[in-house]
């Protein structure tokens, strides 16, 4: 299947015409049930290999946290033919560079190399999802990079808790309840058979999904796609999550003592629908209406003119399953945390009962044009993008119709959505406070 449908910022919502963008794609799946995505763009000499597996921590075992983050670094250890620590090397020494990431979701690996070098890109995966290496070395050398990870970017890091005991409140049976990162002593307790299960399970070609973007020529790229990928085995089927948290239907209040901080924060959380349903574009613009610059309510109101708060941001954390509105803010001077709570529900008491204005929703759309042209701006960016749109939203073809979505929100869905989602006895209430020495984290 190929698409090509021109993109152009709306004249409807801007004052200017904008830049046409066209983003063109050809989709197919081999044998073994790998889903393929190609984009020729051969504007630049550079091209993106990238795998993306539908696999993230809310595939874990509940006593085995931290699995999915793990193998983002595990699976750079090593293959039967790329020697141990040689994977950055190669990468480095051929004009490439990479990295990996890993949300609630899936994982995503991804090369960036000079065009010339897109059979080594794909020579590289193809090791990576055939062949890896998974011993007790390699274990115990990326358990400590992960410890170390967490102790910098969790442990030490203020403020860093926050999303994990927002979500650990917030679901009480969805695996979406513990943090990315996961449990350095679930890590610990694992044993090798455990870790190369997980890798059987998961890293196979029918749960995973290569986009090939840049500079490429098309038939050249499926017959080295097939030449790489075909013989890999296909693995047994993957079923994904299907667990339901029964709606909050009362204001969920708790505290949680951080030894990092000097400031208290508050935290209002909201859980909110699937990544996938209209609503949840709705609450990217009411993010944006409350928070986005320096013009927006919030930041106008509790940090410009009150002198309320020296922070605060409204959030929307779209994700496959469910999502979670957060709106966090710090404190300004002797102001309690009980008055921003109060500032910020006057607020979306306001979406809640009166029509955004029209000038305020051009400008909402306007901003939501912009984003949409820069993120296909970069052929990494439009690789990431074709990836996700397939597979965890089953429908690549957004990656050049979202924006109709967002084009679509009136400003009485943005008045029904706060009143679908944001409101006192659905959400989470968390003081985050600083540790005094006499007590105990919590």
């Amino acid at each position: 299947m190929t698409n090509k449908i021109k993109l152009a910022a709306s004249a409807l919502f801007l004052c200017f015409a904008g830049t046409a963008q066209e983003v063109e794609f050809t989709e197919y799946t081999l044998d073994n049930g790998l889903d393929v995505i190609l984009h020729q763009d051969n504007s630049a000499p550079v091209v993106t290999t990238s795998v993306m597996y539908h696999v993230g921590a809310k595939n874990e075992d509940p006593e085995r946290t931290g699995f999915a983050h793990f193998f983002e670094h595990l699976l750079f250890e090593g293959t039967e033919n790329i020697g141990k620590g040689e994977w950055f090397k190669i990468v480095s020494s051929n004009g490439g560079s990479n990295n990996a990431n890993t949300t609630d979701d899936r994982t995503y690996y991804y090369e960036i190399f000079p065009s010339n070098q897109l059979e080594l890109g794909l020579w590289m995966e193809s090791e990576r999802m055939m062949h890896p290496i998974i011993d007790q070395k390699g274990v115990d050398t990326q358990n400590e990079v992960v410890k170390e990870e967490k102790r910098l970017r969790v442990d030490n890091a203020p403020y860093g808790n926050i999303l994990s005991e927002v979500k650990k409140r917030l679901y009480t049976k969805h695996p979406y309840r513990w943090a990315t990162i996961g449990s350095m002593e679930h890590l610990d307790a694992a044993t090798l058979e455990e870790f190369r299960a997980f890798n059987d399970k998961y890293y196979v070609p029918n749960n995973a999904t290569l986009v090939v973007a840049g500079d490429i020529d098309i038939a050249e790229t499926k017959k080295m796609i097939s030449d790489y990928f075909g013989p890999i085995e296909k693995g047994e089927p993957v079923e994904q999550i299907n667990i339901q948290e029964a709606p909050i239907t009362e204001e969920i209040r708790g505290t949680y003592h951080d030894p990092n901080i000097q400031i208290p924060a508050i935290v209002m959380a909201y859980r909110t629908p699937s990544m996938k349903e209209r609503d949840a574009y709705v609450l990217d613009m009411i993010s944006a209406v409350l928070s986005d610059g320096k013009s927006s309510r919030l930041y106008k109101k509790l940090v410009d003119d009150q002198k309320q708060a020296l922070q605060i941001g409204a959030f929307n954390i779209a994700q496959e399953d469910y999502g979670q509105y957060v709106v966090f803010g710090l404190p300004m001077g002797e102001t309690s945390l009980d008055t921003l709570v109060s500032e910020v529900d006057e607020e979306i008491k306001k979406l809640q009962t009166e029509l955004i204005s029209q000038r305020e929703y051009d400008k909402l759309q306007n901003q939501f044009e912009n984003r949409f042209v820069n993120s296909n701006s970069s052929v990494a960016g439009i690789a990431s993008s074709l990836a996700t749109y397939q597979m965890l939203y089953g429908d690549t073809d957004l990656i050049n119709e979202e924006i109709e979505i967002y084009r679509s929100i009136t400003r009485e869905d943005i008045k029904r959505v706060a009143n679908k989602y944001l409101n006192p006895n659905q959400r989470l209430v968390l003081e985050y406070l600083p540790k005094k020495d006499s007590e105990e984290v919590n």
